[in-house]
């Protein structure tokens, strides 16, 4: 019997130890998952950054910051002002045309930093109109168009003042005159009526306004001169292009220019390429046509011009 007991609790001991041997090894390799935080921003969106930018009408100037490499988002709204609903029918008011406390036309741009910086967008903000302008740019006077960069960091206001520092030293070269463009705080965005954001997309039948100086920030990109002595003589057709992207013009091209059956040569310039010629449409909607007779203007059409109207004048300019 007692030979019995101690036979049993030999195998409980036995039994004890294997199963403590059993947990401490579990114990050693057991590794707790590691929490997952839902609420912690995605790495991602670290590298995004945005800028607000006014440099007239919003229209041309959204299409020209979504093309920069790197911005993943342009969109039109309001900025800047103070006591003004931000809505397009408060912002255009005659009462609101000088007012300073009137919001700019602006738009946000959302960018990628690990593809581009926010010096490359300001100098490409630049490079798209003209800072010189006050309160306008071409045909569209008041304070909702003046020329503004909204900075949301130190960094970044900074960084908008080295950026307009080098351009007026490069427009100041090229005659022009002095930088109005405000640089402020951002205190905040509103986004614009739905029927402004991308514009240029759903009026296929309009123009790109384009109030560029011609002055780079690479002397190599700059705008070379053309001689335009051949069009001092006889008639011409001559297209006034935008130095971007201006998909009026390539409607145009593709509407009137690619099944062109008429006998006056077309010829095709940017705006700051029109020297020694007469011209009296203004040049900042691209595409603009004209019709020339001995370097002078007898015809011209700012924005899309159908094929039916286009033949329409062609018709009467070749039998004048």
């Amino acid at each position: 019997m007692k030979n019995t007991i101690y036979l049993l609790l030999s195998l409980i001991l036995i039994a004890g130890l294997l199963i403590f041997g059993i947990s401490n090894q579990q114990a050693a390799v057991y590794k707790p998952m590691p929490v997952v935080e839902l609420n912690k921003e995605m790495s991602a969106s670290k590298h995004l950054d945005s800028v607000v930018l006014g440099a007239g009408c919003f229209w041309g100037s959204e299409k020209r910051y979504a093309a920069i490499a790197g911005v993943v988002d342009a969109v039109s709204g309001y900025a800047g002002g103070e006591g003004v609903r931000p809505e397009y029918r408060e912002i255009i008011k005659r009462s609101n045309k000088r007012n300073p406390k009137n919001h700019a036309e602006v738009v946000k741009v959302t960018f990628n930093t690990s593809l581009t910086s926010v010096e490359t967008i300001i100098k490409n903000y630049f490079e798209g109109h003209d800072p010189t302008q006050l309160n306008r740019q071409g045909n569209d006077i008041g304070t909702q168009y003046r020329s503004v960069i909204f900075t949301n960091t130190e960094d970044q206001k900074l960084t908008a003042y080295e950026v307009l520092n080098e351009y007026q030293k490069r427009l100041s070269t090229s005659n022009y005159g002095k930088i109005t463009t405000l640089i402020q705080p951002l205190i905040e965005f509103f986004p614009a009526e739905s029927y402004h954001q991308d514009y240029l997309a759903k009026n296929p039948n309009g123009y790109c306004p384009d109030h560029s100086t011609g002055v780079k920030f690479d002397p190599s990109q700059s705008i070379v001169q053309v001689d335009n002595s051949k069009l001092l003589t006889g008639k011409h057709i001559l297209v006034i292009e935008s130095e971007n992207y201006c998909p009026y013009c390539e409607k145009f091209k593709k509407d009137v220019v690619a099944d062109y059956s008429g006998k006056t040569p077309i010829s095709y310039r940017l705006a700051p390429q029109l020297q020694n010629l007469k011209i009296k449409t203004p040049t900042w909607a691209t595409p603009t046509i004209l019709f020339l007779k001995d370097g002078k203007e007898v015809y011209g059409k700012q924005g899309y011009m159908s094929a039916e109207l286009f033949y329409k004048v062609l018709k009467k300019f070749e039998e004048s």
